[in-house]
């Protein structure tokens, strides 16, 4: 089976694949945050555009298709970008406007089927099985969503129309950028076959170094290994679940609405950190934002996480569970400085921290239950009164008063 016979491209498909039993689509930005951010600098249309911090040490957020053509990608550090391309057009991140074109492109998934599981601000599974009636065929359909995200919002999308979860996310990355592939429900296997053992689901580098040692490069290769083997090589877990993809296999449905399992926020700093006080007052500035977060959202949490890591890429975890739950970002920011005290690095030099918190659930199934002789602290209505100060006037209307003097350094900066 040739590309050119399963690939449609434009506001009408062109193919004549079979897709009567592909009712999942997987829709994916084409390199998100510098699409959006190209709208406003058309001038660096077809150049090699990278956003991340310019001067920072951090990693790049998202690269056009010609950055990527000189081996820079998602994920890597920027460091590294810019000696990869040094041509190349650095773009400070900014969040809110792709949150904003985010929540458009959904409401526009949203007006084809309730059927929506986002898996990032940039894509998502959609099951149009229950749309066939009123707007056409699964292809009609992924081909309406692209013509759609393009006028509405300038930007453009690639598309997986295929039988399972697995598959259609393959395959919107093989038509990437600004495509529509549809692999009919037929030809799988011969659509999965040829691809490298690493495009499988749970591939990474450890375990395709494995594979390879067993002489395993293709999704073929892994298909001809009895499941047994696998199993007894990778685990049995792991082993079952590659075995299973490589005939196909994948019964996950879309799920419309999956509940946030945990909130965070992390910073790499622009040079390694020893001090100590320096270092809390980050934990305090992410304390606050994974609370703000979290009120946002309607939740609390009762465990609070930690990353720590070091100057050479190591990286610590530490986490707790609290006795009660909470949204409060100064009983976040009391438990991140006791883990990082914890773990014994207040000399030791850091590149990145983070705080995270899990074990969520509804703020309005959890009341707190004060102990004998307790008092109620009021962080937490003042803390609701300072996110109602921001909605109004701005994300610098209310500060703690030890971030207030980063806040001005970074203004006179």
């Amino acid at each position: 089976m040739s590309r050119k016979q399963i690939t449609g491209i434009g506001p009408a498909p062109q193919t004549g694949a079979d897709d009567g039993g592909c009712p999942i689509l997987h829709v994916d930005m084409d390199a998100f945050f510098a699409s959006v951010e190209l709208l406003e600098r058309p001038e660096l249309r077809g150049r090699p555009v990278i956003v991340g911090s310019p001067a920072g040490r951090g990693v790049v957020l998202s690269a056009t298709y010609e950055a990527r053509a000189y081996g820079v990608h998602s994920a890597m550090p920027m460091s590294r970008a810019r000696r990869m391309c040094p041509q190349a057009t650095i773009i400070p991140p900014s969040h809110g406007k792709y949150s904003e074109v985010s929540k458009g492109v959904m409401e526009v998934f949203h007006a084809i089927t309730p059927m929506v599981e986002p898996i990032a601000s940039d894509e998502a599974f959609l099951d149009v099985g229950g749309a066939r009636r009123r707007l056409g065929s699964p292809a009609v359909i992924a081909a309406m969503i692209r013509a759609q995200v393009l006028e509405r919002y300038g930007i453009t999308c690639s598309v997986g129309v295929a039988s399972s979860k697995f598959v259609a996310k393959l395959a919107s990355k093989q038509c990437k950028p600004d495509g529509l592939l549809v692999v009919p429900e037929g030809e799988v296997v011969d659509f999965l076959h040829p691809l490298p053992v690493s495009a499988l689901w749970g591939v990474g580098e450890r375990t395709e170094q494995s594979l390879t040692r067993l002489g395993i490069r293709t999704v073929g290769d892994l298909a001809k290994v009895p499941v047994n083997t696998l199993r007894r090589e990778l685990g049995q877990a792991v082993g079952g679940h590659l075995a299973a993809l490589a005939w196909g296999r994948d019964e996950r449905p879309v799920t419309a609405h999956v509940p946030d399992k945990s909130i965070g926020n992390e910073e790499t700093f622009a040079a390694d950190i020893d001090d100590p006080e320096v270092i809390k007052r980050e934990l305090l500035r992410l304390s606050e934002r994974v609370a703000s977060r979290m009120r946002k959202a309607g939740h609390v949490g009762r465990t609070v996480s930690v990353k720590l890591r070091r100057a050479d890429f190591s990286t610590i975890n530490r986490s707790k569970t609290l006795r009660e739950p909470t949204d409060v970002a100064q009983e976040i920011y009391a438990t991140a400085c006791e883990l990082f005290a914890a773990a014994g690095l207040e000399r030791v030099r850091l590149r990145l921290v983070g705080v995270r918190m899990e074990n969520l659930r509804p703020a309005d199934s959890s009341s707190r239950q004060l102990g004998l002789g307790e008092r109620e602290t009021g962080w937490r209505e003042a803390e609701q009164a300072m996110d109602r100060a921001i909605r109004r006037f701005g994300p610098d209307a209310v500060l703690p008063a030890s971030l207030v003097r980063d806040r001005l350094d970074e203004m006179e900066a």
